[in-house]
């Protein structure tokens, strides 16, 4: 179960440190179109899109990343009060009966909705905007594959805690 855990967490990381790069590349983008639009008046469509995609990208794939590291938003009413073991029973069944599931749904409705959308390459609706908006919505789908792969290592962490002896 260990590996399982281990291998799933790297994957995980690995995904994180990509994301920081396109949190990098945000920003260079960013800090380019203020430059043109302040000192040029103008700016372009196309990158816009750019800030769009990349922001839209880095939020969708970081989503596992920010799990691993317990930085997401968190309702904890009566979490915080409960044990170590009590913990892992919230998260392993939240788990299995919240995160698994709405992955699911979410999975198998963005792939068909990206795959229609690459089918009839489906591009910007703005005039000198990006083609490619397929590139976009096949992120939902894989942001959300790797939320499900980090959830199911803390669930697998959770499950060691439950059954950890002396506790």
């Amino acid at each position: 179960m260990q590996k399982t855990i281990n291998f799933l967490d790297w994957i995980g990381e690995k995904i994180g440190m990509l994301v920081s790069w396109v949190a990098a590349l945000l920003a260079v983008v960013i800090g380019l179109d203020v430059i043109i639009r302040y000192i040029f008046k103008f700016t372009y469509v196309w990158m816009i899109e750019i800030e769009i995609y990349l922001f839209g990208i880095m939020f969708l794939l970081a989503s596992g990343y920010t799990f691993k590291y317990e930085k997401h938003v968190r309702v904890d009413v009566f979490y915080t009060k409960l044990s170590e073991k009590g913990k892992a029973w919230v998260d392993l069944l939240g788990g299995a009966f919240l995160l698994i599931p709405w992955c699911y749904v979410v999975i198998v409705s963005s792939w068909y909705y990206a795959l229609s959308s690459f089918m009839i390459g489906e591009g910007s609706p703005q005039p000198g905007g990006l083609p490619g908006l397929y590139v976009l919505k096949f992120c939902i789908t894989l942001g959300f594959v790797f939320l499900l792969l980090q959830g199911v290592s803390h669930m697998l962490k959770s499950v060691q805690i439950i059954f950890k002896k002396g506790n």
